[in-house]
């Protein structure tokens, strides 16, 4: 791909467009992918664990696919809870026509799929599940997190995954130190050289009860 990279805006590499058969949500299902997205060939490593090692969604509300590609989270999220919206937010504009295609294709009406700035303010999420882009950089990283993460519902959780090898343990370091107040974070799983992060959110901070003298 040269200087194209999955979390390219709009990939110059030829789309390629193929047909893969993969396992999500317990169901082996036929999905479209394409080049210049993140792992088109298959469900990759990290994303397995993550789905392996996560409760099953909340029933309703609004849940967030961060960083979606293809979809392999936001789809297994959406068979799992037909009656929840779930939004596939990604930079790069193939991998949100290829989450659209596979949704139609699959019967799946409960599917958004949106660049990030298209997703409403006022949207609360009752959980996040993701695969970061960490190969982004570490600024990159953490700006993303500190956007999203404070967008949880009380009381919901975000699920992280992220390889050992690429720095999970520091990433959890930070998100200790970044969400203190209101939030706990621990590793959740450890499984094929990747850590399951979770982000609890417990409730807001203007809704503490305060120490009166």
């Amino acid at each position: 791909m040269g200087n194209d990279h999955y979390f390219s805006a709009s990939p110059a590499s030829a789309e390629s467009l193929r047909r893969i058969t993969v396992t999500l949500a317990g169901s082996s299902v036929e999905v479209t992918t394409a080049g210049g997205v993140f792992s088109p060939d298959h469900v990759d490593s990290g994303t397995a664990v993550l789905l392996a090692n996560t409760p099953p969604p909340p029933a309703g509300g609004q849940i967030l696919d961060l960083g979606c590609g293809w979809g392999p989270i936001a789809l297994s999220v959406a068979m799992e809870s037909p009656r929840a919206t779930v939004w596939a937010v990604d930079v790069n504009e193939r991998a949100l026509d290829l989450v659209r295609r596979n949704a139609e294709a699959l019967g799946l009406d409960n599917v958004n799929a949106s660049l990030p700035d298209d997703v409403p303010d006022d949207v609360v999420f009752r959980s996040i599940r993701s695969n970061p882009p960490i190969r982004v950089g570490k600024a990159e990283l953490h700006g993303l997190l500190e956007r999203w993460i404070p967008r949880l519902d009380e009381r919901s959780d975000a699920w992280l995954v992220v390889q050992r090898n690429l720095g999970s343990d520091s990433l959890q370091r930070w998100l200790e130190g970044s969400f203190e107040r209101g939030y706990s974070v621990h590793r959740a799983a450890t499984a094929r050289g990747f850590r399951v992060i979770k982000v609890r959110r417990h409730g807001s901070p203007q809704s503490e009860p305060i120490d009166l003298p």
